[in-house]
């Protein structure tokens, strides 16, 4: 991409989008030609091509992929083969994603020039928000935003998150500061290691600061969450530190400790007052607004499974708007919200076709096909759907084709058009492929249930107890938020000459430690380290509970042929069902084990 494109700011920025969306299919052959150019010569598309840069050739002959196609190729790289299997340009990092295979983190391969398109997306989101809010400018942002662990590939190429990559890139260290992105955060607090102590820092900061900030943010609505429980429990302590000027010394890290100097200049005691009065009040309903007076909306990503968390965000921010800005992900940034100050159920996003190479499976007109097609199934070439090709109201998965290596990749989003911005579509984002359970980055499937579930009732066996039907839950009630498990179990008692020992607590922890121990890397990530999930819990549901449960779908219209027991509760109906049933509730004693 041309680095000129990083400079896009204000009206530029919006004269691009419109020149972009304008001449969407031209930019998408254009992009497409881009990608043969550079990367035709490569192992993997040499293998179809034979060294053609044509379009149609590729069309015809270049399969749609999953990470199962790709990871080979990924692998070798990662080992210290050579980036030209995939790419013409050196891999110079690899994304994790949110999602696993085998249980490990998939790593996407990115090249330096990756950063510049995502950075392109970010320069877009002031200009747009700037439409429909003035006074951007006049104020602060707290946007609370951190790095999460890193590894490293046997040959040492960098294996990190798509956002710790870029807080760490000169892309973001080196910015042009301007007044629209004017932060509380002071960038040694969002690349601390340490979550807790950046969190503290950030949060300080933003207190500090508290009069001038006018937008207030994080990632995905789980986090913002969780720094409102982190600031529940150490509000007393940031109070301290801002009445006497003076650091807490629980901050060790010394970058925090320089940077948190400054900001701590000298000590405040008027304004700790301030906000230890509105930290003390029985309710925290709307405490953001309280806390930062000025604050004209909340910047978060409250689509798919974060929609689970606006209630939470609309308690504390007293219903200011929820902005969701843009549409991402470790393979590649896709587009951004035009109207951003739509209401979170009517969010979609416009896909800027200088991104990638986008590509449609159909789903049907209502989604009907979206069981058709199975992760792993095949799909025909002839099946897709180019960018401006595809129908409104129609339901699709996005597939795409990257500068980085990725070929007509299923990334495994489900799409609705809702209609199109000059040639471009816009999309609401109905879900990701197969995910069953997910808090915050964790994405846990149906598949992976299984497994958990499977060696877990094993240590019920010795009791001559088994497991007769299981249901799950996200309860984000509470942050941070966790599994639950709904588990009938059975005891042959027949099996004992006398009383059997019972299926007691000790036994059920246990149960849920093998769970956890069986759940994927970013699961056991979120919860051992990020502490971004809270343990597991097992609510054992009395004897019939399940028939129940049956009755009560056939009752709503479901079919006694073809019913199946949900292997994840969204009815308020059925949890409340199995809630009444419950007869004893048990959480995990302790962390799963997590190896970074």
């Amino acid at each position: 991409m041309d680095g000129k494109k990083l400079e896009y700011k204000g009206e530029a920025a919006l004269k691009e989008i419109e020149k972009l969306t304008e001449g969407a299919d031209e930019v998408q052959e254009s992009i497409l030609k881009e990608i043969l150019i550079q990367n035709g010569q490569t192992e993997y598309l040499s293998k179809y091509l034979k060294g053609s840069n044509d379009v149609k050739e590729f069309m015809y002959r270049v399969p749609v992929t999953t990470y199962k196609d790709m990871f080979p190729y990924i692998q070798r790289i990662a080992n210290g083969e050579d980036s030209s299997l995939i790419t013409g340009h050196p891999i110079t990092e690899m994304l994790c994603s949110s999602g696993t295979s085998a249980g490990e983190p998939k790593l996407m391969p990115s090249i330096n020039e990756d950063l510049d398109r995502r950075t392109f997306i970010y320069n877009l989101i002031m200009p747009i928000m700037n439409k429909y809010i003035s006074g951007l400018d006049e104020g602060k942002a707290m946007l609370l935003n951190f790095v999460k662990a890193e590894m490293s590939t046997p040959c040492g190429i960098p294996a990190r998150t798509v956002l710790t990559s870029y807080y760490k890139s000169k892309h973001f260290k080196c910015r042009t500061r301007d007044s629209f992105n004017d932060f509380t955060s002071p960038d040694q607090a969002i690349l601390c290691k340490d979550s807790d102590q950046s969190m503290y820092c950030q949060l300080l900061s933003g207190l500090v600061h508290r009069h001038q900030v006018l937008r207030i943010g994080a990632v995905f609505a789980s986090a913002l969450l969780r720094a409102i429980s982190f600031l529940e429990r150490n509000w007393v302590c940031l109070c301290n530190d801002i009445r006497s000027g003076g650091l807490d010394p629980m901050i060790t890290d010394p970058e925090c400790r320089s940077c948190m100097s400054t900001i701590l200049s000298s000590p405040n005691p008027t304004l700790a007052d301030e906000i230890q009065e509105i930290c003390s009040r029985q309710s925290w309903k709307g405490i953001l607004c309280l806390l930062w007076p000025k604050t004209k909306y909340i910047e978060a990503v409250v689509t798919g499974s974060m929609a689970q968390y606006i209630p939470s965000l609309e308690y504390y921010s007293d219903k200011l708007p929820l902005v969701s800005t843009m549409y991402a992900s470790s393979e590649c940034y896709f587009g951004v919200n035009l109207k951003p100050l739509s209401d979170p159920a009517n969010v979609v996003f416009t896909l800027m076709p200088n991104m990638c190479y986008f590509e449609f499976i159909p789903l049907g007109e209502n989604g009907t096909l979206f069981m058709e097609f199975d992760e792993e199934d095949e799909v025909s070439n002839d099946k897709l759907v180019d960018l401006v090709h595809v129908r409104h109201g129609c339901y699709y998965e996005l597939v795409v084709t990257t500068f980085a290596g990725l070929y007509r990749y299923r990334i495994g989003d489900v799409l609705q058009v809702t209609g199109f911005h000059n040639r471009a579509p816009q999309f609401r984002f109905i879900c990701r492929r197969n995910v069953v359970l997910s808090v915050d980055n964790d994405k846990t499937n149906e598949e992976d249930l299984h497994k958990s579930i499977s060696t877990a009732k094993k240590l019920l066996e010795p009791y001559n107890a088994i497991l007769v039907e299981y249901t799950s839950y996200a309860e984000t009630s509470s942050v941070p938020g966790h599994y639950v498990f709904y588990w009938e179990i059975l005891q042959d008692e027949s099996a004992f000459k006398h009383k059997p020992t019972p299926v007691d607590a000790e036994v059920l922890q246990e149960c849920c430690i093998a769970v956890e121990e069986e759940l994927d890397y970013t699961y056991r990530r979120c919860r051992a380290h990020d502490k971004s999930v809270g343990p597991l819990e097992i609510r054992v549901v009395e004897s019939g509970t399940f028939e129940a449960l049956m009755d009560l779908f056939i009752r709503q219209g479901g079919s006694i042929n073809q019913y199946k027991t949900p292997r994840c509760i969204k009815s308020n109906a059925a949890l409340m069902l199995l809630n009444s049933h419950v007869k004893a509730s048990i959480f995990s004693p302790r962390d799963p084990t997590w190896i970074p």
